[in-house]
């Protein structure tokens, strides 16, 4: 009975919260991985394939979770979404009806695309660079959409 009570949209929000934090941390172990392995020559392995693959993963995830609460459960969207002109002159739900999905959607594209290309790759150092541009992208792309002014609180 008692998880019938939960506020879905409370649910997600903290779910979404929390993952951000998981998502950041495998994308700079990621990141860091692969600079120790273009500047040190070292060989594309195993828990560089899972640091990877695990950032990957959970950006998939918390898009699911952030396309949920953009139309089923958030109340800022839903008010955007009612009067999407007054929307886009109010900063905060601009922010949140386009800005923050927007830009984190192509983070995932970016993780996604740097995953894939390489995984194509034969060399360790491309393996290693590739990972490096790409994520790199999506982590300055994260960062500055992250609502830090929510992230603590």
């Amino acid at each position: 009975m008692l998880l019938l009570d939960i506020n879905p949209q409370i649910l997600f929000l903290h779910l979404h919260s929390t993952l951000r934090w998981l998502a950041l941390a495998l994308v700079i172990a990621s990141i860091i991985k692969s600079l120790i392995g273009l500047t040190g020559g070292s060989q594309y392995a195993k828990l560089d394939n899972i640091f990877a693959a695990s950032f990957v993963g959970t950006m998939h995830l918390q898009l699911l979770i952030g396309l949920i609460m953009y139309f089923f459960t958030s109340p800022i969207t839903e008010a955007a979404l009612a009067d999407f002109g007054a929307a886009m002159k109010n900063s905060e739900l601009r922010f949140w009806a386009v800005e923050h999905g927007f830009a984190m959607i192509i983070a995932v594209v970016l993780a996604q695309v740097g995953r894939s290309k390489s995984k194509k790759k034969t060399e360790d150092k491309s393996k290693f660079k590739t990972q490096l541009i790409f994520f790199g992208i999506a982590l300055l792309i994260m960062l500055w959409a992250i609502p830090w002014d929510r992230a603590f609180g």
